[in-house]
Protein backbone atom coordinates (compact mmCIF):
# COMPACT_ATOMS: atom_id res chain seq x y z
CA UNK A 1 0.00 0.00 0.00
CA UNK A 2 1.68 3.64 -0.85
CA UNK A 3 0.95 6.73 0.87
CA UNK A 4 -1.35 9.80 -0.83
CA UNK A 5 1.70 11.47 -2.17
CA UNK A 6 3.35 7.97 -3.62
CA UNK A 7 -0.11 7.21 -6.00
CA UNK A 8 0.93 7.55 -9.40
CA UNK A 9 -0.83 9.96 -11.43
CA UNK A 10 -4.03 8.97 -13.22
CA UNK A 11 -4.61 5.40 -11.33
CA UNK A 12 -8.12 4.44 -10.30
CA UNK A 13 -8.61 3.91 -6.68
CA UNK A 14 -11.22 1.39 -6.44
CA UNK A 15 -14.38 2.20 -3.64
CA UNK A 16 -15.14 -1.33 -3.52
CA UNK A 17 -12.87 -4.66 -2.38
CA UNK A 18 -14.94 -6.00 -5.31
CA UNK A 19 -16.71 -5.09 -8.14
CA UNK A 20 -20.56 -4.00 -7.08
CA UNK A 21 -23.22 -5.86 -9.47
CA UNK A 22 -26.28 -4.54 -7.50
CA UNK A 23 -26.60 -1.21 -6.90
CA UNK A 24 -24.73 -0.11 -3.61
CA UNK A 25 -27.52 2.10 -2.52
CA UNK A 26 -29.34 -0.10 -1.50
CA UNK A 27 -27.17 -1.86 0.63
CA UNK A 28 -26.50 -0.26 4.22
CA UNK A 29 -22.64 1.74 4.81
CA UNK A 30 -21.83 -0.79 7.36
CA UNK A 31 -22.26 -3.90 4.88
CA UNK A 32 -20.29 -2.65 1.57
CA UNK A 33 -17.36 -4.36 1.19
CA UNK A 34 -15.21 -1.27 1.02
CA UNK A 35 -11.23 -1.34 -0.24
CA UNK A 36 -8.55 -0.04 1.80
CA UNK A 37 -8.24 3.12 0.18
CA UNK A 38 -12.27 4.37 0.64
CA UNK A 39 -12.12 7.35 3.01
CA UNK A 40 -15.26 5.14 4.40
CA UNK A 41 -12.42 3.27 5.86
CA UNK A 42 -10.05 5.77 7.76
CA UNK A 43 -11.16 8.09 10.52
CA UNK A 44 -10.51 11.64 10.79
CA UNK A 45 -11.59 11.26 14.59
CA UNK A 46 -7.64 12.02 15.84
CA UNK A 47 -7.55 15.90 13.69
CA UNK A 48 -11.09 17.08 14.78
CA UNK A 49 -10.99 20.38 17.32
CA UNK A 50 -14.99 20.49 17.64
CA UNK A 51 -17.51 18.12 17.23
CA UNK A 52 -21.18 17.58 17.46
CA UNK A 53 -22.88 16.41 20.39
CA UNK A 54 -26.68 15.01 19.65
CA UNK A 55 -29.66 15.71 21.78
CA UNK A 56 -32.15 12.77 21.46
CA UNK A 57 -35.23 15.00 23.63
CA UNK A 58 -35.61 17.57 21.02
CA UNK A 59 -34.92 16.03 17.82
CA UNK A 60 -37.77 16.12 15.84
CA UNK A 61 -36.58 13.89 13.07
CA UNK A 62 -36.72 16.12 10.57
CA UNK A 63 -33.82 14.79 8.19
CA UNK A 64 -32.31 18.17 7.81
CA UNK A 65 -28.72 17.30 9.31
CA UNK A 66 -28.55 13.56 7.36
CA UNK A 67 -29.18 15.58 3.95
CA UNK A 68 -27.05 18.19 4.44
CA UNK A 69 -24.07 16.36 5.97
CA UNK A 70 -21.18 16.56 3.53
CA UNK A 71 -19.44 13.53 4.92
CA UNK A 72 -22.46 10.75 5.68
CA UNK A 73 -21.83 10.76 9.45
CA UNK A 74 -25.96 11.05 10.48
CA UNK A 75 -26.75 8.01 11.36
CA UNK A 76 -30.43 7.57 10.27
CA UNK A 77 -32.36 4.42 9.87
CA UNK A 78 -36.00 4.71 8.72
CA UNK A 79 -36.68 8.37 8.99
CA UNK A 80 -35.29 8.63 12.48
CA UNK A 81 -31.59 9.89 13.73
CA UNK A 82 -29.70 7.99 15.41
CA UNK A 83 -26.50 9.39 16.00
CA UNK A 84 -23.15 10.36 14.73
CA UNK A 85 -20.40 8.65 12.85
CA UNK A 86 -17.61 10.18 14.75
CA UNK A 87 -15.13 8.40 13.17
CA UNK A 88 -16.16 10.21 9.56
CA UNK A 89 -17.32 13.70 11.03
CA UNK A 90 -14.42 16.55 10.58
CA UNK A 91 -16.94 18.69 13.13
CA UNK A 92 -17.88 21.45 9.88
CA UNK A 93 -20.95 22.09 11.85
CA UNK A 94 -23.34 22.17 9.18
CA UNK A 95 -25.40 19.84 10.77
CA UNK A 96 -26.11 22.22 13.73
CA UNK A 97 -26.71 25.04 11.08
CA UNK A 98 -29.63 23.42 9.27
CA UNK A 99 -31.32 22.10 12.33
CA UNK A 100 -34.22 23.59 12.99
CA UNK A 101 -35.26 23.37 16.74
CA UNK A 102 -35.26 25.24 19.52
CA UNK A 103 -32.61 25.09 21.27
CA UNK A 104 -31.18 23.00 18.51
CA UNK A 105 -30.89 19.33 18.51
CA UNK A 106 -27.30 19.11 17.69
CA UNK A 107 -24.64 22.03 19.37
CA UNK A 108 -21.08 22.01 18.97
CA UNK A 109 -18.68 20.83 21.57
CA UNK A 110 -15.12 20.99 21.96
CA UNK A 111 -13.64 17.40 20.74
CA UNK A 112 -12.61 16.78 24.70
CA UNK A 113 -16.08 16.88 26.16
CA UNK A 114 -17.73 13.48 26.72
CA UNK A 115 -21.52 13.63 25.56
CA UNK A 116 -22.96 13.18 28.72
CA UNK A 117 -21.28 16.86 30.22
CA UNK A 118 -22.07 18.56 26.91
CA UNK A 119 -25.84 17.55 27.46
CA UNK A 120 -25.80 18.73 30.85
CA UNK A 121 -24.87 21.81 29.56
CA UNK A 122 -27.81 22.42 27.03
CA UNK A 123 -29.76 25.48 26.39
CA UNK A 124 -33.29 25.81 27.60
CA UNK A 125 -35.56 26.68 24.84
CA UNK A 126 -35.60 30.56 23.93
CA UNK A 127 -38.90 32.16 24.28
CA UNK A 128 -40.34 34.50 21.83
CA UNK A 129 -40.38 37.95 22.18
CA UNK A 130 -43.49 39.85 22.12
CA UNK A 131 -43.76 43.36 20.34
Amino acid sequence: MVGWDEVTQGVVLESFEVPMEENVAHIRPEERPYSDFSSYTATVASWRVIKPVYNRDICIDCQNCWVWCPDTSIISRDKQMLGIDYDHCKGCGVCVEVCPTNPKSLLMFSEAEEPEAALAKWPEKKKKEKK
